[in-house]
């Protein structure tokens, strides 16, 4: 499989952004004052995480990139900007609101286990100005954008409101739009291009409960047919993904057998390596193969992790000498 030009493509993530941060120790004894572990912290530091992550992904690939969300006005919200300015990336789509949290997850780890995690967050819906700003800084650059990916978090911002309005858009411009889903109700996100969720949000947006090859199938026709979809991607971890269309039958691809260290992100990955590539002009099956083959780098790394274009361009190329040409 031979990558595109991922560079040529342009990419709006519209979703939560957050700020992921990541404590590392070492763990030798238990606490003389409760049965707990002691880490004893030798380093710490901050990525990007929830549509952050998503937005890294692109960038390690190479894509043009712009990012639409809400952050709060203290120091996380700093730090957030401070890591995409590093990035080198335009942020005249993320609006801060006063008095506001920036979301940041803590993540404990020693000997490359989490050991506990820390979520500081509001998932108060962002303000009626904010979502205008929001809305005027899409009509503006909608024209110039290969594809919306939506990464939503249930963090306030995709209201059902906010959300029809940005498929409404991109459906007048004719832009591809691919959703990693939240919560239930998937029919929020009816008249998108692609939803992407796990089997875990799968079956329990279904009502299905999915135990083997047969529920699964019945879980993704079932969203197919009340959720409005053309086309759902199941990602099903170590067992890979499944590829539903409303008219044909679903399209299986096999997991790349890796050691997996952290899930963490391996969602956003998907969502951003199978948006490039579809923008790039791939098909959705070529794109979920690729997809998958990211994940399955990501997951070998600890922490909230990206791909870069030659990893990617490795294991494709392993992939296609396994499997055949694509």
């Amino acid at each position: 499989m031979v990558l595109p030009n991922f560079d040529k493509c342009n990419i709006l993530v519209v979703g939560d952004l957050m700020l992921d941060e990541y404590v590392w120790g070492d763990v030798n004894r238990i606490s003389p004052e409760a049965p707990v572990q002691i880490v004893s912290v030798r380093r710490e530091g901050y990525t990007l995480g929830g549509a952050g992550n998503v937005v890294h992904n692109l960038a390690a690939l190479g894509a043009n990139v712009l990012a639409a969300g809400v952050i709060g006005d203290g120091e996380d919200g700093r730090r957030l900007i401070g890591k995409f300015d590093e990035l080198g990336l335009d942020t005249s789509g993320i609006i801060r609101e006063t008095k506001r949290f920036t979301t940041r997850k803590t993540r404990i780890i020693a000997a490359h286990q989490h050991v506990l995690r820390i979520d500081r967050e509001t998932r108060k819906e962002v303000s009626p100005q904010t979502l205008e700003q929001l809305t005027a800084f899409m009509e503006n650059k909608i024209s110039d954008i290969d594809a919306v990916l939506i990464s939503d978090y249930g963090k306030g911002l995709i209201s059902e409101v906010f959300l029809s309005k940005l498929i409404a858009l991109a459906k007048k411009h004719g832009k591809i739009t691919i959703a990693d889903p939240k919560g239930l109700d998937f029919s929020r996100y009816s008249g998108v291009s692609l939803l992407t969720p796990n089997k875990k949000e799968a079956g329990l947006a279904s009502g299905i409960e999915i135990t083997d090859e047969s529920g699964l199938l019945n879980a993704g026709k079932k969203i197919l047919e009340t959720a409005g979809l053309d086309n759902l991607l199941i990602t099903c971890g170590k067992d890979g993904m499944i590829l539903f269309y409303r008219d044909r039958s679903p399209h299986k691809i096999r997991a790349e057998t890796r050691q997996v260290y952290d899930v963490s992100g391996a969602g956003d990955t998907v969502v951003a390596v199978i948006g490039l590539a579809v923008a790039s002009g791939l098909s959705f099956e070529d794109g979920a193969a690729l997809a998958n083959i990211a994940a399955g780098i990501v997951v070998g790394k600890v922490g909230t992790a990206t791909v870069s274009r030659e990893e990617l361009a490795t294991l494709a190329g392993a992939y296609s000498d396994r499997h055949g040409p694509e």
